[in-house]
């Protein structure tokens, strides 16, 4: 065993330094995957008056009369919603896309949405028709949908150990960086102006472009071609480009004792299927603690108010003295420093831990709020200063929330499920994201009406609850196998001794359906056989 781990340490070493096949493969996905949806909600911000007043114009030239304003605001309402819904829609098909697909298959797959949504857009200005843009961005959330879900398991099946949480933040960096180019390419002097906003609109074709240009040079994820496929030569192949030579041998044997637990657990419970459905997953009670645990995680980062606090900021930033015309200038700052916080935390990740940075993240964003409010209450009162504080709170919540929730919250379906319950398990936290997201949306400006300057109370309560649900659920994930996460579960639910009483006479406890997940955490699987990497290596040529 000993000379097993000193072989992990030197397979390490060994890959560390030639990683630019990794790098380069994460580009590729990102750019085509959580880009968009950071992209795709920055860009439709700027042209919100000439698109509104493309359809009173539209509807006048139809029926001879035009809109009343909280009519026009009602059809924006609905293109606004149609991102989200399209999302739902996208979320519950990533699971079945990326188990018949692929995961680069269907990243790939995913850009024809992305392009029809292009179309519509592009012709809608001479269709004379607001219903194409509605139907453009449904068909935009659906990409987004899915890029948000596949893109996540693509990284954590192809990233090496040491690098699994940095590789799986860079979804969150790259979701921030779509919001601030977003931002930029929107500005009047670019493509915000009245004539060009189809343009602006349709200009998420081009990262998608990208993508189908130079992803498909790049290999498929080794677990998905072993596990799924059952492809061992392509897994080999896959692997040694992924770690910039030849594959691990401890990595492969681990991915190779996965696919036999796998198939033992199939056998004995008479089912053919490789993957878990939904309902599979919430049917079954040894992975409810971790479904619970995600689903939470999920609903919150929505929920949180961090996409509220972008609704706020222009009125803050003309409150703080601020010319309106320079206001979408300050904006783009908002975006920086949600970008700027990804940044930090995918160097930090791998050092303080998923956990701390998650909860760390929602604490901070309770002060904030509370502060936010206070600033909110005293500006209205006319006290001095006020309105430079609540700009203040306005980046720093942004910045709370970069630092942990932002990209925690995808890595943890990748991390405490196998491969078996992963698609179900990001097909189910996907869907309550987008819901969430939906809501807030559409109950938000209700929440203003209702509560006026104590409107951020609401997201406060969810930061806390939060804080104190994660931080009695959810163990630390950074450097652990499934199977330690699993037992971190079990000590808080009582799991392990339900499963020991209902294990088969004569079962090895290291059999259990959960000892499938040590090759997800791409850590070493205590065994004494050292296989050589040199054989891998043969078997991939």
């Amino acid at each position: 065993m000993n000379s097993k781990g000193d072989d992990e340490v030197e397979d390490t070493e060994n890959s560390s330094g030639n990683t630019r096949t990794l790098a380069l493969t994460v580009c590729s996905a990102a750019i085509g995957g959580t880009f968009q949806y950071g992209y795709n909600i920055s860009i439709i911000n700027s042209p919100t008056s000439h698109i509104q007043g493309f359809i009173n114009d539209t509807y006048r030239e139809r029926w001879g009369t035009g809109l009343d304003t909280p009519q026009v605001t009602l059809m924006w309402t609905f293109i606004v919603s149609a991102f989200s819904l399209g999302g739902l829609g996208g979320a519950l098909l990533a699971g079945p896309m990326a188990v018949r697909c692929g995961r680069k298959n269907s990243l790939l797959l995913n850009n024809v949405f992305l392009f029809v949504g292009a179309v519509l857009v592009l012709t809608s200005r001479a269709a004379k028709s607001f219903e194409m843009i509605l139907l453009a961005r449904f068909f935009v959330g659906v990409n987004s949908g899915v890029s948000m879900n596949v893109q996540p398991m693509y990284f954590g099946e192809s990233a090496p150990k040491h690098l699994r949480g940095a590789v799986a933040f860079s979804s969150a960096v790259f979701t921030a960086f779509g919001i601030f180019l977003g931002q930029v390419v929107g500005l009047t002097e670019l493509l915000g102006s009245e004539p060009l906003w189809p343009y602006l609109l349709a200009s998420n074709a081009l990262p998608g472009m990208i993508q189908l240009l130079t992803l498909p040079w790049f290999p498929e994820s080794p677990r998905y071609l072993l596990i799924d496929r059952g492809d061992k030569e392509a897994c080999v192949r896959a692997l040694g480009r992924l770690r910039g030579g030849e594959a691990p041998g401890w990595e492969m044997e681990e991915m190779l004792q996965e696919q036999r637990q796998q198939k033992s657990t199939a056998s004995k419970s008479g089912s053919t299927a490789a993957a878990k459905t939904p309902w599979a997953l919430f049917r079954d009670r040894d992975l409810r603690p971790q479904l619970r645990t995600v689903m939470a995680a999920s609903s919150a980062m929505m929920l949180c108010g961090n996409d509220s606090i972008y609704f706020y900021a222009s009125y803050i930033f003309l409150e703080a003295g601020i010319p309106p015309e320079k206001v979408q200038y300050a904006a783009i700052g908002t975006g920086a420093s949600e970008f700027t916080a990804s940044i930090v935390s995918n160097l930090l990740i791998e050092r303080a831990g998923r956990r701390r940075l998650l909860l760390g993240g929602y604490s901070l964003m309770a002060v904030w709020a509370v502060v936010f409010t206070v600033a909110l209450t005293l500006q209205g009162r006319g006290v001095a200063g006020m309105p430079y504080l609540s700009m203040a709170c306005v980046f720093a919540y942004i910045l709370s929330f970069g630092i942990g929730p932002a990209g925690v919250t995808g890595i943890l379906p990748a991390e405490i499920f196998d491969q078996a319950a992963r698609p179900a398990a990001y097909m189910v936290a996907g869907s309550l994201m987008w819901i969430s997201l939906l809501l807030v949306g559409m109950v938000f400006p209700f929440i203003v009406g209702g509560l006026g300057n104590y409107c951020f109370l609401p997201f406060f309560a969810v930061c806390v609850v939060s804080v104190v649900f994660l931080g009695f659920s959810l163990p630390e994930t950074k450097g652990r196998t499934l199977a330690e996460i699993t037992a971190e579960f079990d000590k808080k639910n009582g799991g392990k001794k339900e499963r020991e009483r209902e294990r088969p006479e004569g079962e090895e406890p290291g059999t259990e359906h959960y000892q499938l997940g040590k090759a997800c955490s791409f850590t070493a699987l205590e065994q004494d056989p050292d296989p050589e990497p040199g054989n891998e290596g043969n078997e991939g040529g």
